[in-house]
């Protein structure tokens, strides 16, 4: 009771509740949202070892570039498109109908699951399944809906994560003889970073799936304690700049082409907003996601310009 009576107005548990509870009222939940998978998925690049900026995907996403790191990234431990297609899994299949409408409007401009066939197969064929059981552990029920109840569920799927590794070992038969090789080691951290904001959702710290809220670090603390606490560290830093976008964000809307300049059948209103979160679509895009022509295209692009 007394730690509760002695907290801040910018306690980060309280701003992370005014941020879910905005965002029930915004009417620009759904740019948020949007922006809030490219933040989240750029943070697990990071502990990937495979680091973007938001900017690089909503270039592939734009149709301007391959994904991201396609070519230079020849080595990298894991395809940056195979990364985003398994963030995307993260909450495709949650109730909350706003968030799968964002998704939709993403996979209608973004075919993610062919880049990452095209570009990330290994890494599908070896992440896929494990992803599956990470995902199914991290929605069992918590026994205790605190922070350190989070940080328990996360060794124990690191404990999970490390038996798969130990029994994915090679067997190949020369001559009658086997010989056992170990598994390409790879960094699942990043893996059981997708499903904390996930975690978050179904430990009743927030009402919807909030895609940014990978607070994991690069190497884990000792202790469930000690993770605890930088999960509320990580969110000190995260919810106040989430505040601030979401205030950007409807300032940048309360800018945008004025509904009653265009006719009621006008898909202007909506093209400008979509460029809030994904800046820069190409004609391409904006004729597979607005059903129009590409001259229709052209034209509502040109009505923006203006």
């Amino acid at each position: 009771m007394l730690k509760t009576a002695n907290r801040r107005s910018d306690d980060p548990m309280l701003l992370l509740g005014r941020l879910d509870g905005r965002l029930h009222h915004s009417t620009c939940a759904d740019i948020f949202l949007a922006r809030s998978r490219l933040h989240g998925a750029t943070a697990l690049a990071s502990l990937a070892s495979v680091p973007i900026a938001v900017r690089d995907l909503q270039d592939w996403i734009a149709g301007r570039s391959p994904p991201p790191r396609a070519s230079e990234g020849l080595n990298d431990p894991i395809s940056v498109a195979a990364l985003f297609h398994i963030a995307l899994t993260a909450d495709e299949d949650a109730s909350d109908p706003l968030g799968r409408a964002t998704l939709n409007v993403l996979r209608t401009i973004l075919d993610d699951r062919a880049d990452a066939e095209t570009y990330g197969r290994d890494d599908l064929a070896h992440f896929g399944p494990l992803w599956r059981k990470v995902k199914a552990a991290a929605d069992a029920p918590f026994p205790s809906r605190d922070l350190e109840g989070i940080a328990t569920r996360v060794f124990e799927l690191v404990e999970l994560t490390q038996q798969a590794a130990n029994s994915d070992s090679d067997v190949v038969v020369i001559d009658g003889r086997s010989w056992d090789f170990p598994p390409r080691t790879r960094d699942r951290n990043w893996l059981i970073a997708t499903a904390v904001p996930r975690m978050f959702h179904r430990a009743g710290f927030t009402t919807r799936i909030l895609p940014s809220l990978v607070l994991l670090p690069k190497f884990l603390p000792p202790s469930t304690a000690a993770l605890a606490q930088t999960f509320e560290n990580e969110l000190a830093k995260i919810t106040p700049a989430a505040l601030r976008e979401l205030d950007a964000i409807e300032r940048a809307s309360a800018k945008l082409v004025d509904k009653a300049s265009v006719t009621k059948r006008s898909k202007a209103p909506l093209l400008s907003r979509l460029q809030l979160a994904y800046p820069g679509l190409q004609v391409k895009a904006i004729t597979r996601l607005l059903g129009i022509t590409p001259q229709g295209a052209r034209k509502l692009l040109t009505t923006l310009e203006r």
